[in-house]
């Protein structure tokens, strides 16, 4: 028999009985707070938040009724993004409290960090940075309360112009509810797009790494890393990579949400779009450039992440070149899958479909010897409703003037095709890094990105349900962590695939989707969560996206 642990005693108290998820049922008092709960489990150091017939919590909410609860760390997605949200928070009131005059730009999401940008009167140096870090770790020890309040939507919007954070004050202005919820720690009164730490106890893991040029990324614990504070590895073409983009719309005088909204709203965001579009094609026109000028390349390697755009790209390059007199030969490595039920299983017993060996690779080395000896080949097609290699009489064969365009998930890895040297391939690298922010505390990270493309693709291309995409979502996370990443170094040319205005058009189609996941889903939080980032973006017409655009590979 399973003992019943009451955590307070007391006269004609009306009790609720927690059920664990390892099954322990403790009995506590009606209107007792989940953190009161986590703190009687002696886990209050590494709860962040609640789950509770898989809807999520905060820690300062109430216990009304039996429930089944289960305790969120920073390991869950879901604990991973309340952490992120409370570090940050963290952040910006250790770098006012040494430096009230700056102002904090939270940038993007880059490999395991966050990539932010400080705004003050001199150039911070690395003593700062360990001075900021200090700060922090007081805060964190001091286990200073974040309090949560609910605050009209005008009122809010008011206090936010006040404090010249003319963007929020936007944003909030156009939610579609009359209540916000806002968090206060210390002094600093914010909005964030997540729930927060009941506390800075919680926010005890992280590490700040000094980029120079008053940019800063802060490495925090997440799912991947198994909680711990991950190695970071500076990817300098990366950060370049987007900070390019920032400096384009900051050129376009639309740094923010705020200003795109403005921009449907005046009716002005058609000319927008086309001047986003030209900048996707100039950097394939760049590609083009570097890939003729190297003599000796007889193969293009186009990989990135699921949802970065391989396909569009690599079509979109095969006309640039084809334009320039080559016979440019379009691959795609999905299309060498194996058989659906001879894909390899990870460590779980899971299908791992991210993994090298998910490819046939001896019938792809196969077929590229075949074409490399000028002999003619049928490429197949892979079929992803019925998991097999269907052969359709897709027949090609290389000419004088042909370059091979391959794209995969692995076309870093020089394992993919071991024995062609790497003089003879121009490897890039995709990822679509959004250089628009919500406001100048909250961005839309590349994963949220392209896990709303891939939910709209899926669905429309595979009949897939949003709750089976995001369950598959964890899996291809870590598949891109082991598979992707550690080869990024390798690419020739890095070329972001996110287009400024994409979150608007995706919105129409992705909401309707995420309405559809129900309260008994687990992921239903997950949807929740996305659907909350949406509800800011003013929609924009799909008609206004040209036919070309690699926004088309999701949306049709």
């Amino acid at each position: 028999m399973i003992k019943l642990i009451r955590i307070k005693e007391g006269l004609k108290m009306e009790y609720v009985k927690i059920t664990l998820n390892d099954g322990t049922i403790k009995e506590c008092p009606k209107d007792t707070t989940y953190y009161e709960l986590s703190k009687s489990l002696g886990k209050e150091k590494d709860t962040i938040a609640v789950r509770v017939n898989n809807e999520v919590f905060p820690l300062d909410a109430k216990i009304r009724k039996d429930e089944n609860v289960e305790l969120l760390d920073v390991k869950t997605l879901s604990g991973y993004k309340i952490y992120q949200s409370g570090l940050k928070f963290l952040f910006i009131v250790a770098v006012s409290k040494l430096f009230p005059e700056s102002i904090v730009h939270f940038l993007h999401s880059v490999p395991k960090g966050i990539l932010c940008e400080i705004d003050m009167p001199h150039n911070i140096t690395g003593i700062d940075v360990s001075n900021i870090k200090r700060e922090m770790a007081k805060i964190v020890e001091q286990k200073e309360r974040i309090f949560r309040y609910n605050m009209d939507v005008k009122e809010t919007s008011k206090y936010f112009t006040s404090k010249e954070e003319y963007e929020k004050a936007s944003n909030i202005a156009s939610l579609p509810n009359d209540v916000v919820t806002l968090y206060r720690l210390e002094n600093k009164l914010n909005y964030f797009y997540t729930f927060m730490p009941y506390d800075t106890s919680v926010i005890n893991r992280f590490e700040l790494v000094f980029l120079g040029r008053n940019r800063i990324v802060l490495v925090c614990p997440s799912p991947q890393s198994n909680g711990l504070i991950p190695e970071y590895v500076h990817y300098e073409n990366i950060v370049s990579n987007f900070m390019a983009s920032k400096t384009w719309l900051r050129r376009m005088k639309s740094p923010y949400l705020s200003d795109m909204n403005s921009l449907v709203s005046t009716s002005k965001i058609n000319e927008f779009i086309k001047s986003n579009e030209i900048l996707y094609m100039e950097d394939l026109i760049k590609a083009s450039d570097k890939i003729i000028s190297m003599r000796d390349v007889k193969m293009v390697l186009i990989a990135g992440p699921s949802s970065s755009g391989k396909t569009t790209t690599m079509k979109r390059l095969k006309s640039i070149l084809k334009a320039r007199g080559y016979e440019p030969i379009g691959i795609s490595t999905d299309d060498f899958f194996v058989d659906r039920e001879d894909t390899p299983k990870n460590d779980l017993g899971e299908k791992d479909f991210e993994c090298l060996q998910a490819i046939d690779l001896e019938l792809f080395n196969k077929t590229l010897e075949k074409l490399l000896n000028e002999e003619e080949v049928e490429l197949p097609e892979y079929d992803f409703i019925n998991g097999k290699k269907v052969f359709k009489g897709c027949k090609v064969k290389l000419k004088d003037n042909s370059l091979l365009l391959i794209e995969g998930l692995h076309c870093l890895n020089d394992d993919l095709i071991p024995y062609i040297d790497s003089k003879y391939k121009f490897k890039i690298y995709l990822s679509p890094f959004i250089p628009l922010n919500i406001d100048r505390h909250n961005y839309i990270s590349t994963l949220d990105l392209r896990l709303i493309r891939r939910i709209v693709r899926d669905n429309r291309t595979r009949g897939k349900k949003v709750d089976e995409t995001i369950k598959e979502w964890q899996v291809v996370r870590k598949g891109e962590e082991n598979y992707i990443f550690p080869y990024v170094y390798q690419a020739d040319m890095i070329i972001n695939t996110a287009l400024a205005y994409e979150i608007g058009v995706l919105k129409v189609y992705a909401i309707p989707l995420l309405y559809s996941v129900g309260l008994d889903s687990p992921y239903y939080n997950e949807a929740r969560r996305l659907i909350h980032y949406l509800e800011v973006f003013f929609p924009i017409p799909a008609e206004f996206v040209p036919s070309g655009s690699v926004l088309r590979e999701f949306i049709g």
